[in-house]
């Protein structure tokens, strides 16, 4: 919990990959409290569990009642892909930011060729970049 908050403000990239991490954490336990908190919380200190008890619980309701439990990603981390994909469009149209648009054009061949791939053609190529770093 603590990790997720610190990384969403230092580094939403970071903090996306460590959602997805956490997605696939409560998958591997069946999004149930129990299995939670034998696993993963009753690893931390004490003073800690009521929190993370609170948090992961909440996040494998959430996973349950969006149906991921099995694959895809909770709305709140396809939020944070939609707001990256809006910025990464500002970034590209405006003339402020050449270098990006140089390190866009770099690599939207090898981005095209993950989409190609994944079969997913419909995605985000923010989406694709991201699916490619947590694979």
């Amino acid at each position: 919990m603590k990790i997720a908050q610190q990384l969403k403000e230092k580094n939403i990239a970071e903090y996306l990959i460590y959602m997805w991490q956490v997605e696939d954490l409560l998958r591997a336990n069946g999004c149930d409290i129990d299995r939670i908190r034998q696993n993963i919380i009753l690893r931390y200190p004490e003073e800690e569990r009521p929190a993370l008890e609170e948090w992961y619980g909440n996040l494998a309701g959430m996973m349950r009642a969006e149906g991921v439990m099995e694959k895809g990603h909770l709305q709140i981390n396809r939020n944070v892909i939609l707001n990256l994909t809006e910025l990464h469009g500002e970034l590209l149209a405006s003339t402020k930011y050449p270098f990006y648009n140089a390190a866009y054009f770099k690599a939207l061949p090898f981005i095209v060729e993950l989409r190609q791939k994944n079969g997913r053609k419909e995605e985000s190529e923010v989406d694709t970049c991201f699916e490619a770093l947590y694979g």
